[in-house]
């Protein structure tokens, strides 16, 4: 429908998203759409970044802290939960919304639409990230690569969940995961521009590991220590908490678990970017 477009800020973590969506927001006088696959937790505040309480006041946020951890929670769901909350302030009047985040499939689910897979399963899905957890996501990619050649294939396998998920599906259904998957884009009624922030490597790692830093500093250990009871939940398999559980299980100094945090968020916003370089309709803009 003419005059209704979304803009989407993505981009890599720690890149600077939330204050340049904030200013974008205000500028269109637009709320922001999260589009976070761990802000949208209450219990996961200081290890997923979310907006200070500031940054919360000044423009009204959807998705920000609104599910609890114990809640099963897809990309499917938010997909149309997004999609009609997007038509819904369309209809209400604005001309312009801004979606930020950082989640690749919750992006792709709003531009593209997603395949209609079967629903989650978790008792299974508890079990398959036990052994993710114990047994190394290794295990777990060749026994997809033995069940569904074409996901391991074609699937981010570096990411446990994204395999954890192709499993769960294979184990539920006696069929491939790849064989759910028609790769039909869905018609939306509004026009879609992407964004992208990007900075120079060293200037980008150098905000990472600052961050992680005042994580601690802010009491990222006693967060994690209240998730210990839900440890097991695919939420929690995120960087930033599986060091710390490692830290209280003294298996690691707490220094060494800062390390590990920095290397690992390095290598998750590479990955971010390399998700993103496959999609030419990204307009990338050095912060």
């Amino acid at each position: 429908m003419p005059g209704r477009k979304l803009i989407i800020l993505l981009g890599p973590t720690a890149v600077g998203k939330t204050d340049y969506s904030i200013d974008l927001a205000e500028k269109y006088a637009s709320p922001i759409i999260s589009c976070d696959s761990r802000q949208l937790y209450r219990q996961m505040s200081i290890g997923t970044a979310v907006p200070s309480r500031q940054q919360l006041e000044r423009v009204k946020h959807y998705f920000i802290q609104d599910h609890d951890i114990r809640d099963v929670y897809t990309a499917g769901m938010y997909e149309l939960e997004a999609v009609a909350l997007i038509e819904k302030l369309f209809d209400d009047g604005h001309e312009t919304l801004v979606m930020s985040g950082g989640s690749g499939f919750y992006i792709d689910a709003v531009c593209n639409g997603l395949d209609d897979f079967p629903p989650a399963d978790p008792e299974l899905r508890a079990r398959l990230t036990e052994r993710w957890r114990t047994e190394g996501v290794e295990a777990l990619r060749l026994e997809l690569k033995i069940l569904d050649p074409e996901s391991y294939r074609t699937i981010d396998i570096a990411n446990g969940q994204r395999v954890v998920r192709a499993l769960e599906v294979c184990l539920m259904t006696g069929r491939p995961f790849s064989s759910f998957k028609t790769n039909s884009v869905k018609k939306r009624s509004f026009t879609i521009e992407k964004i992208g922030l990007t900075r120079p490597r060293e200037e980008l790692y150098a905000r990472i590991d600052r961050r992680a830093e005042q994580m601690l500093q802010d009491g990222l250990v006693e967060e994690v220590r209240s998730l210990l009871p839900y440890r097991n939940l695919p939420a929690l398999q995120t960087v930033g908490y599986k060091e710390i559980f490692s830290y209280l299980d003294g298996e690691t100094s707490l220094e060494e678990a800062l390390s590990l945090i920095q290397r690992n968020t390095r290598r998750y916003a590479k990955r971010q970017m390399t998700w993103w370089a496959r999609d030419p309709e990204i307009k990338w803009m050095e912060m």
